[in-house]
C-alpha cells in the first residue's frame, strides 16, 4: 500500500472526505430535480469509485514527476493530461452506472437524465477531484521524505555521538596504563616487591574494566568500585601519603553514568595534587542525587605553595577536558562539569541527568 492507502487510518479519513463529496455531489443532483434516492445511489458509490482510483494513480503520477527534480510545465502538463483522461474515463463509467441504475428502476433512459450539461460538469468536476488527489499525494511524499531525512540525521547524530564517547574513552585507557606502567618501572629498583603487587593490581584493574563499553552506562557503585581499584594500585606506591574517603547518598549509587567517567578525576588528584606534596593527602568523593539531577564532587587536598594545578596546566586539562566532552556527547546541554581551586583543595563538580536501569527499561532505551 502506498499514499494515502499506506494505512487504515488514512485510508479511512480519505474514502470518508470523498463520501461526503460524494453527498455534496448527490445534493446537487437533487436540487436540480433529480430524486434523492436516485441521486445518492448514481453520485456516491461513482465518487467513492473515483477516489480509489485516483488514490492509486495519482500516487504514481506524483512519483513520475517528483516536485523538484522536474520541470514545473513538466509535471503540470503531465497532471492534466493524466487528469483529463481520468475524468474522461470516470464520465463514462457514470453513463455506464446510470444504465443500470435505470434498468434496475425500469428507466430504459436511465436513473437521470444526462444531459451535456452534466456530462460537462462531471468532466470537470473529475479534473478538479484528481487535482485535489494529485495534491493530497504530493503532501503525504513530501512529509515522508521530511521524516526519512529527519530519522537518517537522528541515525548519524547518534552513530556520530557513539564514535565520539569511543574516542574519548579510548583517549583514557592507553593515558593511565603509560602512567602506570611508568611507576611500575620506578618501583622495580627500589622496591621490587611492591613493583609486582602494582602489576598484580593493574591487570586486576583492566580485567575489571574490559567488560566495559563506551556507548554503555555503569552504575555509580560499580564506577566507585574501580576507583577504589585504581586507588589500591596507586597505594603501592604512595603508601598512607594517600587516603581515600567516599560519602554516597540515599539513591545515588544505582544512578547512571559513562564508564571510566571518574577514573580520570582520580587520576589527575594523585598526579598534580597529593603526588606532588611531601606530607599525606586526602582524595574524597561525594555523590547526591537531588530529584532528577546527580551530583558527583571529587576534590583532593594540593600543595598550597604550588599554584600549577590548574584547568590550563597541559597534563590537568586532558583528563578534565576528557570528562567534559564525555559528558557533553553523551547528555548535552543537560550535563555540566566545573572546576576549581579553593587554597589547599581542588574540586570538580559535576551534574548530569539521575538516570537509573529501571529508568531505561520503563523508557524502552
Amino acid at each position: 500500500m502506498h499514499g494515502v492507502f499506506a494505512g487504515w487510518r488514512s485510508a479511512l479519513l480519505y474514502l470518508l472526505a470523498w463520501a461526503m463529496l460524494g453527498l455534496l455531489l448527490a445534493a446537487m443532483l437533487a436540487a436540480g430535480g433529480a430524486g434523492w434516492g436516485t441521486a445518492v445511489a448514481f453520485a456516491v458509490p461513482l465518487v467513492l469509485l473515483y477516489a480509489v482510483a485516483t488514490g492509486y494513480s495519482a500516487y504514481y503520477v506524483c512519483r513520475a514527476y517528483p516536485l523538484g527534480q522536474k520541470h514545473p510545465l513538466a509535471i503540470g502538463a503531465g497532471m492534466t493530461v493524466t487528469a483529463a483522461c481520468a475524468a474522461l474515463l470516470w464520465c463514462v463509467i457514470g453513463a455506464a452506472w446510470n444504465g443500470l441504475l435505470g434498468a434496475f428502476a425500469g428507466h430504459p433512459d436511465g436513473g437521470l437524465p444526462m444531459t451535456a450539461p452534466l456530462a460537462a460538469s462531471m468532466f470537470g468536476l473529475g479534473v478538479l477531484l484528481y487535482g485535489l488527489a494529485a495534491a493530497v499525494n504530493y503532501l503525504l511524499i513530501e512529509s515522508e521524505r521530511v521524516r526519512r531525512l529527519e530519522t537518517d540525521r537522528l541515525q548519524i547524530m547518534l552513530a556520530a555521538r557513539d564514535a565520539e564517547l569511543r574516542m574519548l574513552r579510548t583517549q583514557v585507557d592507553p593515558h593511565f596504563l603509560f602512567n602506570s606502567l611508568n611507576s611500575v618501572s620506578a618501583l622495580t629498583a627500589i622496591d621490587p616487591a611492591g613493583a609486582r603487587a602494582m602489576t598484580l593490581q593493574l591487570a586486576d584493574f583492566f580485567r575489571l574494566s574490559l567488560g566495559l563499553h563506551a556507548d554503555r552506562k555503569v552504575a555509580l557503585d560499580r564506577e566507585l568500585q574501580l576507583v577504589r581499584h585504581f586507588l589500591a594500585i596507586e597505594q603501592v606506591r604512595f603508601g598512607e601519603r594517600l587516603r581515600f574517603e567516599a560519602e554516597i547518598g540515599p539513591g545515588a549509587q544505582a544512578c547512571l553514568l559513562p564508564p571510566m567517567l571518574l577514573q580520570p578525576l582520580a587520576e589527575n588528584a594523585i598526579k598534580h595534587g597529593i603526588g606532588q606534596m611531601t606530607g599525606p593527602g586526602l582524595l574524597r568523593i561525594e555523590a547526591e542525587r537531588a530529584g532528577s539531577i546527580l551530583r558527583i564532587r571529587v576534590d583532593n587536598d594540593v600543595d598550597a605553595q604550588d599554584g600549577a594545578f590548574a584547568p590550563r596546566s597541559k597534563g590537568a586539562g586532558m583528563g578534565l577536558e576528557n570528562v567534559r566532552q564525555r559528558l557533553a556527547a553523551a547528555y548535552g546541554h543537560r550535563a555540566s562539569a566545573h572546576w576549581s581551586r579553593d587554597g589547599a583543595r581542588f574540586r570538580v563538580e559535576l551534574a548530569l541527568p539521575a538516570e537509573t536501569a529501571d529508568d531505561d527499561e520503563t523508557t524502552g532505551d
